[in-house]
């Protein structure tokens, strides 16, 4: 029988994200809000309210286990609570005489979820820049392959397989830009958002510049204590979303278009992956599928964080923080796992050229229907590819920029 101890999530679940969400793990954040709680000590020695060298000596200790401490935050409803008795436990007294003197558990965990995010956006940023660079290499390979376009699951007019994978090259750096383009700031409001208790252990200009040189040391940025002002969540939730869809595009697309009786295109095959249990004869597009699947997934958590944004009252929220935190982490998870798979699928997806040309042939002369019918108004030939070329040199070069 399981016991209380075991693991509620090790990714037996979810199999889009495991192997590639460590960052994003309780560990991992235990040790952002540790970190979080230094920083915050040195940006107290460098404006002259601490003595100096505390920092220095908390950052070269070892970290306690805090064994237990998902548990022991019940009691006072948030993590940074038992996490700060067991540093009080392990650190000399000097130290804890100015551990976290200033700060409320909101400003430690707001922070080192966004020290947290900061790190998984950076591996993600990685990914998707990968997944570019493989989508441009197939447009411009596949320029010249003619295929039919589908509008509305029909045949509609040709196209070509240079022009469908510069689409989705577009839309996968959209959602890289929009991501990369965000804040994500620290957080120090005190305990009620208007620093009183640094204003007291020194002055206002000094307790003024705490926000900027305490975001500067961690590498993020600065922003107004942000306690029940929830934008930078739900602009970071937004980004996620759209990563996970522009990645859910692509996928949705190859598990259609490798369809035995469309069979198009392939996902790399990689020993024992797409096996069924039942029917050997099947070779499923897992990575396709472990995409979607993320895609999927990822919307309603952004709606829950701009739910919890319009109930973020008070000074500080009742549950609507709360609910925030295993959100936003989920949604990080789903961004890492689906851009890793994304990585991996493009590198090595294959188009059936022959394939493309036997479900071209399909529709035979009314593939040509459009280009007819102007023909038939203007009197002049139609080039029905358009201006496939120049819309692929578009992106490539987007994506080389």
């Amino acid at each position: 029988m399981p016991t209380a101890d075991d693991a509620v999530d090790s990714g037996l679940l979810s199999p889009a994200t495991a192997g590639a969400d460590a960052l994003v793990s309780d560990s991992a954040i235990r040790l952002a809000m540790v970190e979080v709680e230094v920083e915050y000590l040195r940006a107290l020695e460098t404006v002259g309210i601490a003595p100096a060298g505390l920092a220095q000596r908390m950052a070269q200790a070892e970290p306690p286990a805090s064994v237990g401490l998902a548990r022991r935050s019940v009691l006072g409803g948030n993590p940074v609570i038992p996490l700060l008795a067991d540093l009080r436990a392990e650190l000399p007294t000097d130290v804890t005489a100015w551990l976290h003197k200033g700060a409320t558990s909101q400003d430690i965990l707001d922070t080192a979820l966004m020290l947290t995010a900061h790190r998984a956006r950076a591996v993600v940023l990685e990914r998707l820049t990968e997944t570019a660079g493989s989508l441009a290499r197939l447009a411009d390979g596949h320029r010249t392959t003619v295929a039919a376009a589908r509008t509305l699951t029909q045949h509609s007019t040709p196209t070509t397989w240079g022009l469908r994978f510069a689409t989705w090259l577009g839309t996968v750096l959209d959602a890289r830009d929009d991501l990369a383009a965000l804040d994500l700031p620290a957080q120090l409001g005190g305990a009620s958002g208007t620093l009183a208790s640094l204003v007291a252990l020194s002055d206002g200009p000094t307790a003024a510049r705490m926000p900027a040189l305490f975001a500067a040391q961690l590498g993020l940025a600065e922003y107004h204590p942000w306690h029940t002002s929830r934008a930078p969540v739900t602009r970071l939730g937004d980004a996620l979303v759209s990563v996970t869809g522009a990645l859910g595009v692509i996928a949705a697309n190859v598990a259609t278009l490798s369809r035995t009786e469309i069979a198009e295109v392939a996902e790399p095959a990689a020993h024992g992956r797409g096996a069924s249990s039942a029917m050997p004869q099947k070779q499923n597009p897992v990575l396709s599928v472990l995409i979607r699947s993320a895609a999927l997934r990822a919307p309603g958590l952004s709606s829950t964080l701009h739910l919890c944004a319009a109930t973020a009252v008070d000074e500080r929220p009742d549950g609507a923080w709360h609910a925030e935190w295993p959100t936003l982490r989920e949604l990080l998870r789903l961004a890492l796992g689906a851009s890793t798979l994304a990585a991996e699928l493009t590198s090595g997806l294959t188009v059936d050229t022959e394939r493309v040309a036997a479900d071209l042939a399909l529709s035979g002369d009314d593939i040509l229907a459009e280009r007819a019918v102007l023909v038939g108004v203007t009197g002049q030939p139609a080039d029905y590819l358009g201006l496939s070329d120049a819309l692929i040199d578009a992106a490539i070069e987007r994506a080389r920029s």
